[in-house]
């Protein structure tokens, strides 16, 4: 990818994880909890949202090393769960809100492409020029952005959705692992165990999800 393409993919996941993250904040404040919009974290300038390593150096690392998998993310949107009326099962929703907003924008954009290129696939699409280039980055980097989202590892948003399904004091006791969660997760993306490849997973996720989209 050259450095134009790169700088448009940056653009388009540093807007897509803070569109995931303004979901998150919204949606708890419409759950009681204000903690979001006080920290001034539910606007689209992007100063509040960016961190240096996860919305910029990875997803930069990973565009210019050819990586099949990008992904990135904002700064995490502030919640207080004790603000939210309905405890864990309000934490699950708001959780839901982040990748849930990314889901919907790749749909979008795929109802988008099927207008303006009807039949093609995404490889077609972006290999069309620059704006279908654009279409087919922004599906590709929200598909991402949601399928990462949603896995069950703390402190991921699927890890809160989870947690609704085990008793009080086992959720909490596997929320509490959030704090070595994206070290299990990095290194199951960069070791294969037993023939499980957490990078293979969401690849064929992501395959997937493209032929549901009809692309």
């Amino acid at each position: 990818m050259d450095l134009l393409g790169a700088l448009i993919s940056i653009i388009i996941l540093v807007y897509s994880a803070i569109l995931h993250e303004i979901a998150h904040g919204y949606v708890a404040e419409r759950l009681g909890d204000p903690t979001a919009r006080l920290m001034g974290r539910l606007t689209l300038n992007p100063k509040p949202h960016i961190d240096p390593v996860m919305s910029i150096l990875l997803p930069l690392i990973l565009i210019l090393g050819g990586s099949p998998i990008i992904f990135g993310a904002a700064k995490p949107v502030p919640v207080d769960p004790f603000n939210l009326r309905d405890g864990m099962k309000d934490l699950a929703l708001v959780s839901l809100a982040g990748p849930g907003t990314n889901l919907l924008i790749a749909i979008i954009f795929a109802l988008i492409s099927h207008v303006l290129y009807p039949g093609a696939s995404l490889a077609l699409i972006q290999a069309s020029g620059l704006l279908g280039a654009i279409l087919g980055m922004v599906i590709y980097l929200n598909l991402i952005l949601a399928i990462f989202n949603f896995i069950p590892i703390p402190p991921l948003d699927g890890s809160k959705i989870f947690a609704l399904l085990l008793p009080e004091k086992d959720a909490a006791t596997y929320l509490s692992i959030g704090n070595i969660g994206m070290f299990v997760i990095f290194f199951l993306l960069l070791f294969p165990i037993g023939g499980f490849s957490l990078g293979g997973l969401m690849g064929s996720l992501l395959n997937f999800s493209l032929r549901l989209l009809g692309l």
